[in-house]
């Protein structure tokens, strides 16, 4: 026999009272709701979001420390790749032309190579005299793509939002889609049509303060901002939906108000407890070494919370503002019972385990297998967007270009040109472009060492002025001995006397005729913006273009080795940043985060699931369920060999783990319940009656959305949660409609012997007369009652109270109904005048 102790009877108190609290305050919490709206609509507008997946790479990162340190050292010029497509060779040199005239355009690459010109149609890399984070920037793209205006282009650029606001725009749909599924569901499930509005005002109240309180995390991610909505609809709407059920089945005996109350101080432990089991899942996330895990959590978890907040404060103020309106429109249930289910599990309860357990083993096996990647470039999405598509076209008439940078220590151009040559010796490299291997006229490299005789025939500079130029470097670099021992030998890098004579001349110190002016300016120009790019003031900047794909093993071989060759060179700190280095750097992530999300995830819910039934049996079983589907969700990719983004596993196997075993604890719940009062293939046939409205509710929701959100989006990240997420949910309906059943009906007996649940006998209540109980009883009552009783009685009754209250009352009126009804006045009246 159950049993409870006096402080959870004093709880129950306690929660009547906080309930009572709640729903005679309801215009106050109106109030603040409303306070809170008006707020979060303003917030809105304060949110960041960071569209940049490297940002919240770890800061131990190769990745993120190259990033650092180039925006440290280095100027990074806005650039664009413009395609201009159905023109002749002839018309692609005019247009190159044109863009090199603008003001705005610094440099501009275009030949009449393959590489820039191909099937009637050209390719124009484009650097443009602003950073890549000046507006300006932009204006100029703009200011060519005006200049183009008439032909068929193409633009694809890293400036600008552009992706950003697509994805944004994807959402919106997306959203709007999710609104009118869970509106089809709530009309579909319910049982009064005014308990709609009450459930989506509670939901549209939560969802749009989550929106607005997102300012206090500073800056989120794009894939946050994206799917919290969503997924904040799917994961918490049952929430609503628990506390709506409890008032209907409290409403039957008890007017609105005291419905109400009772309703609520049953479901707040009720739906802590259960939203526990998703939180701990998302906890899990925080533990993940790339940043983008602990983020969405947060995110998740507040939103969660809020909802909790919406339905505990401010769903009861709605059910007494609808409380007319849903008795006036009550309807039949349009979802049936489904005894077959029960008694197909009851059937096949030493069949389906078995075959269960082999299928999870080999999910299990075939899931290891699942091919993993960590950059967008091998994902396929079912929507592509505007700058996929471009890059697409440019890929398939020019092919891929894979480049990464290499950061050394700066000082020395003889070690950069070696280190150039060897690179470029290697079959992984295309090209290579540093300051080292770069031509700057007549054949010379811009480092390439130049006497004053070669200085002077090489500008046509008269030799005596080339010597004094020579000989004021030689002071300005303190080097003596080049003065005393003679200036003919001495040879210094093109670039820096090239340098020097600019500055020299804008002082005033040398004097040139018209021609030898200009021919220094444009030189300058060219010269200033490699120094930019690629040298800073403590490191060099070489530029790598890869013959390997951004990612695979022998990507990341090669970057390995390219640390080694470099390391000949120089000592010191040596960076390779890039896109195959960031998804190099995601792949040693992933191993870690891989398995310390799985432990946490699983520990949380276990530890959940443990206080939630008091033994150690069910929660292994249920996770074991919920496990064995993230195994055979993960199965279908591999078996497809579809590319699946490691982000997704790790953020679906989580929600799955945290959410979808609420469905598990639905029907373990129940059936444990029921199986002593009844015999076992009763029970699991009223218990799958009793949890399929609830599953088809909250799981069709989350799979609905998963799956509209993983057949919408263009961006690799997002779909892949979707698609997993959809999938992952149905099949865990599916399981746990179909198999966890059979699980409980052979387990029960594993279950109560790993019980650790404590008894403690309860005083039996002993009176007679004019009685009101509130509460699960059990006991007689001239006769015998077991069950869960709200109203009154005459007569002797001699009770365990297991929940709840039994209070003797004034007999003085011979009906019985009279007597319920003055006592509701009386009380009534009592609140009214507190």
């Amino acid at each position: 026999m159950a049993s409870q102790t006096k402080s959870d009877r004093e709880d129950g108190g306690f929660m009547v009272k906080v309930a009572t609290f709640i729903v005679d305050r309801r215009n106050l919490f109106f109030l603040l709701f409303g306070i809170a709206l008006i707020f979060s609509a303003a917030a809105m507008n304060w949110v960041k979001v960071e569209n940049a997946m490297s940002a919240y790479l770890p800061e131990t990162t190769e990745t993120r420390q190259g990033l650092d340190r180039m925006e440290e050292q280095f100027i990074t010029y806005g650039t664009a790749r413009v395609m201009v497509t159905n023109i002749p060779y002839t018309q692609a040199e005019t247009i190159s032309e044109q863009i090199e005239n603008l003001d705005s355009v610094i440099m501009l690459a275009f030949d009449s190579t393959s590489d820039h010109y191909n099937n009637f149609s050209a390719l124009y890399d484009i650097t443009f005299g602003y950073e890549e984070t000046d507006e300006r920037a932009l204006n100029a793209l703009h200011e060519v793509e005006a200049l183009l205006a008439g032909y068929d282009f193409y633009t694809s650029t890293a400036m600008g939002d552009a992706s950003a606001e697509q994805i944004a725009g994807e959402m919106q749909v997306i959203s709007v889609l999710v609104a009118i599924v869970v509106l089809s569901v709530l009309l579909l499930t319910s049982e009064t049509w005014a308990e709609v509005p009450v459930l989506l005002l509670t939901f549209c109240t939560a969802a749009l303060i989550t929106k607005g309180t997102n300012f206090l995390m500073g800056t989120i991610s794009f894939v946050s901002d994206s799917v919290t909505i969503v997924l904040q609809l799917a994961l918490s709407i049952d929430y609503a939906v628990i506390f709506c059920n409890r008032y209907k089945e409290e409403h039957k005996t008890l007017p609105t108000r005291e419905a109400d109350i009772v309703a609520l101080s049953k479901a707040i432990p009720e739906i802590s407890s259960s939203s526990l089991t998703t939180v701990g899942g998302l906890i899990a996330m925080m533990f993940m070494q790339f940043g983008i895990g602990s983020d969405m959590a947060l995110c998740l978890i507040r939103a969660i919370v809020l909802s909790l907040l919406a339905v505990f404060l401010l769903m009861p103020g709605l059910i007494m503002l609808f409380g007319s309106a849903m008795d006036k429109t009550r309807h039949k249930s349009f979802i049936p019972n489904i005894p077959f289910v029960g008694r197909f599990a009851y059937a096949t309860k030493y069949i389906m385990p078995p075959l269960f357990l082999v299928l999870i083993i080999a999910a299990c096996l075939i899931s290891s297998k699942c091919p993993y990647v960590y950059g967008y470039t091998m994902l396929e999405t079912p929507v592509q967007s505007d700058a996929m598509i471009v890059d697409e076209m440019i890929t398939e008439s020019f092919g891929d270009s894979n480049m990464v940078a290499l950061v050394v220590p700066a000082g020395s151009y003889e070690k950069e040109k070696k280190l150039l040559a060897e690179l470029d010796a290697k079959a992984e490299v295309d090209h290579t472009m540093g300051l080292a291997n770069t031509e700057a006229m007549d054949g010379y490299m811009l480092t390439d060492k130049l006497t004053a005789r070669n200085f002077s025939e090489l500008l046509e500079l008269d030799y005596e002025i080339a010597e004094v130029l020579y000989m004021a470097y030689a002071v300005n670099d303190e080097n003596y001995a080049k003065i005393i021992n003679g200036l003919s030998t001495y040879s210094i890098p093109l670039i820096d006397i090239f340098m020097f004579l600019y500055d020299e001349v804008n002082e005033g110190y040398v004097t040139l005729d018209d021609d030898m002016m200009q021919t220094l300016e444009d030189a300058h120009t060219q010269m200033q913006i490699a120094l930019d790019q690629l040298q800073g003031e403590d490191y060099s900047r070489m530029l790598i273009y890869l013959n390997l794909p951004e990612e695979g093993d022998e990507t990341f071989a090669f970057l390995d080795e390219m640390h080694e060759i470099a390391g000949k060179y120089y000592e010191g700190t040596i960076l390779i940043p890039g896109e195959a280095t960031s998804q190099y750097d995601l792949y040693k992530t992933f191993q870690r985060d891989n398995t310390v999300v799985n432990v946490v995830s699983i520990l949380a819910v276990l530890v959940v699931l443990l206080f939630t039934f008091m033994s150690a049996g069910m929660p292994v079983l249920l996770i074991m369920v919920i496990q064995g589907v993230i195994w055979i969700n993960f199965s279908v990719p591999a078996i497809q060999r579809k590319n699946v983004f490691f982000m997704s596993y790790l953020i679906v196997s989580s929600i799955q783990m945290g959410a979808n075993i609420d469905y598990a604890i639905v029907i373990s719940g129940r059936f444990m319940e029921l199986k002593n009062k009844m015999s076992k293939k009763e029970a699991i046939i009223e218990t799958m009656n009793f949890a399929f409205p609830t599953i088809v509710t909250s799981g069709s929701m989350l799979a609905l959305a998963g799956i509209l959100i993983g057949q919408m989006s263009s961006d690799g990240a997002i779909c892949g949660i979707g698609q997993c997420l959809g999938r992952g949910t149905i099949m865990s309906i599916i399981i746990v409609m179909f198999v966890l059943p059979q699980i409980l009906l052979l387990g029960e007996k594993i279950i109560e012997k790993t019980s650790f649940s404590v008894s403690i006998p309860l005083n039996l209540e002993k009176t007679s007369g004019l009685m009101r109980v509130d509460g699960i009883i059990q006991g007689q009552i001239n006769g015998t009652v077991v069950g869960e009783m709200h109203g009154f009685i005459r007569g002797d009754a001699s009770l365990f109270v297991n929940m709840g209250k039994l209070e003797p009352r004034q007999d003085d009126c011979p009906d019985l109904s009279l007597i319920t009804q003055k006592i509701f006045e009386e009380e009534n009246a009592e609140h009214a005048q507190s």
